[in-house]
């Protein structure tokens, strides 16, 4: 570790310079010599590092937002040109240039972090070491020498012997019981903040290997910083702790106002901005609206938790806007209340149980011997009416046989006088 920070001596002087500045500032409130001074100084930095990666972290969100939304694609062209990796290498390329994804800005935050996180270690094995480093005079060392967080100096680490210890003016009790403390913290809070990102933020509808591999991560950096943190410094256990708080908060905001489309997390979201527009009858804020144009926007690309919300401001008689707002609109309510009502109407389909249990009931019989005693009667009349229709045809043509062959029945008409 010594020989990684030693890489980033360059940038020590502006990093220790800045922990001085800060130091002045809560030195005049805590005093110089004070845990809460130098402490609160590393904090300040922490601070002071992380509003100036907020353009990174943009890109960071971005990314994997992208890249999980990619993940399909890139799938299938690995399965397409699995016998040609080159092939494959320049449709990925290809890819990312259409969609603007940089695979490695979702590493950005962290490697813009790394040198100042190995300066700060560099700083504090000099002040261990009682070594002057940058701006950091003796008398400022003897002052950091002897600022102690809950007993433990900044320089001490869990892996230092008694000695080293009691050099420092502290004991190794103290020192192992914070420094098992932060550690532990500093992993718990690493491992929240993926928890977080994994539970919430992620496209549900989107099954990928990239999904199991962040799920593996999730469990796996936990377990490599608290095995990197018994050699790191109070201070610099303090920077990590500081930094991973920070993106959890950071994190966590980003998730509340803007959501990975198809995520838990949009789904809460949009039924937060529904309850307000119920409640105000309008969208407030720019964010909201713009999420509301986002919304519009993909028309018939709409995913399941977007529709339900569409449906939600149709039933209150309202209609999303291109610009983001909402208005009146009887139509968007009418076609929502017929849809409930077609649903109301529509019967309900029973059991198989429950169709053979009517089929059973004594009553169901009678009403089927009755149907069929019925349909048998009528065949019997319509047997017996053609039957009569036939007698009565064949006693007409016997009738009208018999009139010609002279044997005709009932009174003769006489004959003619010339024929006699």
């Amino acid at each position: 570790m010594d020989t990684i920070a030693s890489l980033f001596s360059f940038i020590t002087w502006p990093v220790s310079w800045v922990i001085v500045q800060f130091h002045k500032l809560y030195g005049a409130i805590f005093g110089d010599d004070t845990g809460w001074a130098w402490g609160l100084s590393i904090v300040s930095l922490v601070v002071l590092i992380r509003i100036c990666l907020i353009p990174l972290f943009v890109k960071q969100i971005k990314s994997t937002r992208n890249m999980q939304v990619l993940q399909p694609k890139m799938k299938a062209i690995q399965e397409r040109y699995k016998s040609d990796k080159q092939r494959q290498s320049e449709e990925m390329m290809k890819l990312y240039k259409e969609t603007g994804t940089n695979p490695l800005s979702s590493c950005l935050p962290i490697l813009a972090q790394s040198p100042f996180f190995f300066a700060l270690y560099h700083v504090l094995s000099a002040i261990a070491s009682n070594k002057k480093i940058g701006v950091i005079d003796q008398t400022l060392l003897d002052s950091a020498r002897q600022a102690h967080i809950f007993g433990a100096p900044l320089a001490a680490k869990f892996m230092n012997s008694a000695e080293e210890v009691t050099a420092l003016g502290a004991s190794l009790t103290d020192v192992r019981v914070v420094t098992a403390i932060m550690i532990v913290m500093m992993s718990a809070s690493q491992f929240f903040t993926q928890r977080q990102l994994m539970t919430k933020n992620v496209d549900l509808t989107v099954k990928t290997p990239y999904m199991s591999q962040q799920k593996m991560l999730m469990y796996i950096f936990p377990l490599i910083f608290a095995g990197m943190g018994i050699n790191f410094p109070v201070g610099v256990l303090v920077y990590w702790l500081t930094t991973n708080v920070w993106t959890m908060g950071q994190q966590m905001y980003v998730i509340n106002q803007n959501p990975t489309p198809g995520s838990k997390a949009q789904d809460q979201y949009l039924t937060r901005l529904l309850k307000s527009i119920t409640t105000h009858g309008e969208v407030r804020g720019r964010t909201r609206r713009n999420t509301v144009k986002r919304i519009v926007a993909k028309g018939p690309d709409r995913n399941d938790i977007e529709r339900k919300f569409v449906t939600g401001l149709a039933k209150l008689g309202l209609a999303a806007q291109e610009d983001g707002s909402v208005s009146k609109s009887d139509s968007a309510a009418a076609e929502a209340e017929s849809g409930a009502a077609q649903r109301r109407q529509q019967p309900k389909r029973q059991t198989k149980a429950k169709r053979q249990s009517a089929a059973t009931q004594p009553g169901a019989k009678d009403a089927g011997s009755t149907t069929s005693k019925t349909s048998l009667q009528k065949q019997d009349d319509k047997s017996e009416q053609d039957e009569k229709n036939k007698s009565s045809s064949k006693d007409s043509s016997g009738s009208s046989r018999q009139a010609k062959s002279g044997q005709r029945k009932g009174p003769q008409r006489p004959k003619h006088p010339s024929k006699k």
